[in-house]
């Protein structure tokens, strides 16, 4: 499904003056129709320019839609996980075979994350988009069909399906927010991408408790099972329809002056090898690569620790474990979107990003000394504020590496960021597991403390180097007329930015 061409909306109706065309335009621009470079209508030579960038109203039915199927992805990632001791006697299995439920979304991320962003730079949006849904659906169904004690197997086998389908999803907000949104509203773009990928964690924590009582009799546990995976499943089919006739590659024309420059890079000139390969020489990119790995790691451990660190400080009570589990992600989603806010405004990416990581580190240090004070609600507030800083960190991270990164693919330096969290969050997982079995939680959580406290620091010698502005105040600075007389092309624009 393609837009009308562009270019029809610039062409004058017979018998219609220039005049009568300007104030035509100038109602609709009022009215919220599709916005366009001021340059756009700029007469050259007696002839109207043509327009080089556009911005669609369907950018926000892709994003809202790439939303909806990470949220169904993500919701998966922590079904299992926040109903462990439920999970664990359903199918007999011990608590570290539970937590590989959610674990392997990040070990399958790791060796695919490579093949996946080089289909996306080769074959584009809609393509991965069709993957990601095609396994979610299928790893769904396969759920559908698990629910009996002694196919513990087959439920892992469509829980790993749906890992899959999460490597062709994590990286995408980014991509999305490049192609199809103009400069000052990327990050807000990027912010809902990741907004839908929290809520769908935040359902995780919240429905499964809901659905899935702590019942003794196995054939109704299996029942109420059943339920859950049929409702996942149905949901997972519908996106799937949505995404084959709904979600488009890319608009007519780019939105901003970046992605124009972008695009007119001959495929033939681009390698993914040495794409990776320059990003690994960036240093500023590298300290964020690590950075965005501690941090999101630490996130990943507490999310699916979570249910065994409430149940050891307040026994019986799984359902306000997933409750304090959808606190700690809403006020993540509202914290993302205040964030990606603020630096569409602002673009002070490394200031925001420092200041985000340090709260970050009070957040957790402060639910880590209340975790066992006996008082649930206090849990509930310490919980939120870690959420808070925790979670907003995720599309900071984000769009600070498309700046740091510019003019590679977005998705590789998405791609790398997320394969760093996934290595961090295996580690710190197995890692806090066995300290809580050991020592208890509060040093589980301290020993997250000490990685967040690395990682602020390290974030401090970041340096920001915001290429992609460079190369968007070049393009405005030097005009149309600089670009149509070849006085500033793509190679000097990029290169320009890269300095």
């Amino acid at each position: 499904m393609s837009e009308e061409p562009a270019l029809e909306d610039t062409k004058l109706n017979q018998g219609q003056t220039k005049e009568d065309h300007a104030q035509q335009q100038q109602q609709e621009e009022e009215a919220g129709d599709p916005t366009r470079c001021a340059d756009e209508n700029k007469l050259k030579d007696g002839h109207e320019a043509t327009p080089t960038t556009r911005l669609y109203r369907r950018r926000w039915m892709i994003v809202l839609l790439f939303s909806c199927y990470s949220l169904s992805n993500s919701f998966q990632w922590i079904q299992y996980g926040i109903i462990s001791n439920i999970f664990m006697k359903f199918y007999n299995v011990d608590a570290f075979t539970i937590d590989w439920m959610s674990m392997i979304y990040m070990l399958t991320y790791i060796p695919f994350i490579f093949p996946v962003t080089w289909l996306l730079d080769k074959r584009g949006l809609r393509v991965i988009a069709l993957m990601a849904t095609t396994l979610n659906c299928v790893g769904t169904w396969i759920k559908v069909a698990s629910v009996k004690p002694n196919l513990f197997a087959v439920t892992f086998l469509g829980q790993s399906c749906c890992s899959l389908a999460q490597v062709f999803i994590l990286g995408m907000p980014s991509r999305i927010a490049s192609v199809w949104f103009g400069s000052e509203e990327v990050s807000t773009a990027c912010s809902i991408g990741v907004f839908g990928n929290q809520l769908g964690i935040a359902i995780g924590f919240l429905v499964p408790p809901m659905l899935v009582p702590n019942v003794d009799d196995m054939d109704k546990l299996a029942h109420h099972i059943s339920i859950m995976f049929y409702i996942t499943a149905g949901v997972a089919t519908l996106l799937f329809i949505l995404v084959v006739f709904v979600f488009q590659e890319r608009p007519e024309l780019p939105p901003t002056k970046a992605q124009a420059t972008a695009r007119s890079i001959p495929p033939e000139q681009y390698s993914y090898t040495a794409s990776i390969l320059r990003l690994l020489r960036n240093k500023p990119f590298i300290f964020l690569i690590i950075t965005y790995g501690l941090n999101v790691g630490c996130f990943y451990a507490v999310g699916t620790l979570l249910n065994r660190m409430i149940i050891e400080h307040y026994p019986g009570e799984e359902v306000n474990a997933g409750r304090i589990g959808l606190t700690i992600i809403i006020a993540g989603m509202v914290g993302s979107l205040i964030c990606g806010i603020w630096l569409d405004k602002t673009k002070t990416y490394k200031q925001t990003t420092l200041a985000v990581y340090f709260m970050s580190l009070v957040g957790m240090i402060v639910y880590a000394a209340t975790l066992s004070l006996g008082h649930l609600w206090v849990v509930f507030i310490t919980a939120g504020s870690l959420g808070f800083f925790m979670t907003g960190y995720l599309p900071l991270g984000f769009e600070f590496a498309v700046e740091l990164t510019y003019p590679e693919s977005e998705g590789t330096s998405s791609g790398l960021l997320n394969c760093s969290a996934q290595v961090f969050g295996i580690i710190f997982t197995i890692c806090q597991g066995k300290i809580i079995d050991t020592f208890g939680t509060l040093a589980g959580n301290i020993f997250l403390c000490v990685f967040l406290l690395i990682g602020t620091i390290m974030t401090g010698f970041i340096k920001s180097d915001l290429r992609r502005q460079k190369a968007n105040l070049m393009a405005k600075a030097a005009g149309p007329t600089d670009c149509h007389d070849g006085s500033l092309t793509t190679p000097t624009i990029i290169r320009e930015a890269q300095l």
